[in-house]
């Protein structure tokens, strides 16, 4: 089992493309742990609104009477991705992995399968 810090590392080296990760409680939109990110781009801003986006599909959801759970949420921009995993396994409720890719280089697939991957061995 992976600890938050060992988890962000493996998204940015195993994960084509990534360039920034971020684990966040998306109760309090809070992030508990960010790697990468860039001057222009801060991560614990990007985590806060992203809580926001996760909070709107779960009311939704809930106003349409979906039952089905959130597996992960993508945001397409013109020159990167943004991927929303939220969290299932034990200890994980209330978190979501958040990753950060650059769409010339990654590959969107891969990525989805690999973080689905890194959040099955993390513990927190």
């Amino acid at each position: 089992m992976a600890n938050t810090e060992t988890t962000l590392k493996e998204c940015l080296a195993s994960i084509e493309g990534a360039t920034g990760a971020a684990l966040v409680d998306y109760t309090s939109g809070m992030a508990l742990g960010t790697l990468g990110g860039s001057k222009t781009f801060d991560l614990n801003v990007a985590a806060a609104g992203n809580t926001d986006v996760i909070r709107a599909k779960m009311r939704t959801m809930e106003h349409l009477g979906l039952k089905g759970g959130i597996e992960d949420i993508l945001i397409t921009l013109s020159d990167q991705y943004h991927l929303i995993r939220l969290l299932t396994g034990r200890g994980g409720n209330g978190l979501f992995l958040y990753l950060v890719l650059d769409a010339k280089r990654a590959n969107l697939a891969m990525a989805r399968h690999q973080l689905k991957k890194i959040e099955e061995e993390l513990e927190v």
